[in-house]
């Protein structure tokens, strides 16, 4: 259902009398109501040791390429999967949303994924829920726990937002040998505030032009401001404009931004350019993450309203993807990933399951 893309276990139902699933599995297929009773009761560690066993295949096969500074970089970053007013479980989070006066108790469910950044595509690593009353970062640690002992080698560099600029995420990872990036934003901050006036003083590290992009940047070392930090901190700032056509009338427009990173990554290790490259790669957990898994895989699709059902359906979502995307940027040579997309390829997968399907199969549409 996940690797087709069905987004639905009633439309999985409609495989019911589908012959060579019956063969695989050895009678009919559950009913939809089984599915997700069943999905309730898996362990979740079983699913994670699945895709383990699929990572440790890719990284023998040497299909898990670094980029080309050869830093792997894994994202960590929270995901709301859905919102109700009326809906909920033992397991949700809730929260008062509204005015003054017509306050209203909403109920969803959180999680944190970690995404590894290879140089073409990327892999899900893990996903662990966020539990009621808990802090994100708490949740984040308890995953990279897990992850630090699943895949000890899989990374070198952590990447979070600006949510995880704390004492204790930095000095989690450095007490496990892993260094860490994470955006600067917090304005009233002592340590913004000296890394603002030092870059003030002094000129710029250099500057630089990628994917249109104009980039200059400021590189800082030996910041005390941290002091809770057992390690030294290394601030880079760049200012990046780029042009963008506008589509309603023609005109060519200047964009320009600012970013701040605070990383524990020395200047021999990486560059101010390999930084801000390591610093940008995690957008690739909403854009190849969430925002694709959410549009295109219905991952954010409740199955089953239940802590442990949300999670398997999420894994099993996460597995199907890292299968996917190992036969796109693998299996197929690079005529074919430039003459078909990754959705026309995932429908063709989707039509070999209705092609076998017969004409008439006994359920309602």
């Amino acid at each position: 259902m996940c690797l087709a893309k069905l987004g639905s276990l009633n439309a999985l139902e409609q495989f019911k009398r589908h012959g060579k699933l019956r063969r695989e599995i050895g009678g009919l297929l559950p009913s939809a109501d089984s599915i997700g009773r069943i999905a309730d009761l898996i362990a979740s560690d079983t699913i994670r040791a699945v895709n383990e066993r699929l990572y440790s295949r890719l990284k023998r096969s040497k299909a898990l390429v670094p980029p080309p500074h050869q830093l792997m970089a894994l994202i960590v970053d929270g995901h709301e999967s859905h919102a109700s007013y009326e809906r909920h479980c033992d397991g949700c989070l809730k929260r008062e949303v509204g005015e003054e006066g017509a306050k209203r108790i909403q109920y969803y469910h959180r999680n944190v994924t970690a995404l590894l950044v290879g140089s073409d595509f990327c892999f899900l690593l893990d996903a662990e829920p966020q539990e009621p009353g808990e802090w994100e970062v708490d949740c984040a640690i308890r995953l990279l726990k897990r992850i630090l002992v699943s895949y000890p080698r899989a990374f070198d560099v952590v990447v979070a937002d600006a949510l995880y600029a704390v004492s204790t995420f930095f000095n989690f990872l450095l007490l496990h040998n892993k260094n860490v990036i994470a955006v600067l934003k917090q304005e009233q901050r002592d340590l913004y505030q000296h890394a603002k006036q030092f870059f003030a003083d002094s000129g710029s590290s250099g500057e630089y032009t990628e994917g249109g992009t104009r980039i200059e940047v400021w590189d800082g070392c030996g910041f005390v401001s941290w002091w809770q930090v057992n390690h030294n901190i290394r601030v880079v700032k760049t200012e990046e404009t780029s042009c963008i056509t506008r589509q309603l009338d023609g005109k060519t427009e200047k964009i320009k931004s600012e970013w701040m990173w605070v990383t524990t990554l020395s200047p021999i290790r990486a560059s101010a350019k390999t930084v801000v490259q390591l610093g940008h790669s995690r957008w690739a957990v909403e854009n190849q993450g969430f925002n694709e898994l959410a549009n295109q895989w219905h991952s954010d699709h409740i199955y089953k309203h239940s802590a442990v059902a949300i999670l398997n359906f999420w894994l099993m979502t996460l597995l199907a993807a890292n299968v996917f995307h190992a036969f796109f940027f693998r299996n197929l040579n690079g005529c074919l990933r430039r003459a078909y997309t990754k959705q026309h390829v995932a429908r063709l997968i989707t039509s070999e399951l209705y092609i076998a399907l017969p004409a008439y199969s006994g359920i309602p549409p």
